[in-house]
């Protein structure tokens, strides 16, 4: 029972670790940075050019469905890569699963494509 509690004692380290590293870098990155604002730089500057009119804008909803279609593929490509390398051991019950999970995929690929999200224009 005590080797069971030790596995919660690792997995408990581990996260007061990485959030003291994540804390830890965002306060070494407030102390060590320079802190030096001039009129110059605070003034709002885009691709080179000054800015012409309100700049505070909500981008199109579009650049979010890209982003969030990306995700999805690539999560795709992370559960697939494995699965190629050891299906043979699967059986024909992991094959008919991970062609259920493409199908799926492919049918929300075809519905952003038929309901035009995909173009950027």
């Amino acid at each position: 029972m005590t080797d069971y509690y030790v596995n919660y004692g690792v997995v408990a380290m581990l996260g007061v670790v990485g959030l003291g590293f994540g804390v830890g870098t965002f306060v070494l990155w407030r102390l060590l940075r320079p802190v030096r604002p001039t009129r110059e730089k605070l003034l709002i500057y885009e691709c080179g050019i000054d800015a012409i009119g309100t700049t505070w804008t909500q981008p199109n909803v579009r650049y979010y469905i890209f982003a969030f279609l990306f995700a999805i593929f690539d999560v795709e490509a992370v559960f697939l890569f494995p699965w190629a390398l050891v299906y043979e051991r699967l059986g024909l019950f992991a094959v008919v699963e991970m062609i259920l999970f493409v199908l799926i995929l492919a049918f929300g690929l075809a519905y952003a494509w038929g309901r035009k999200i995909l173009e950027w224009v």
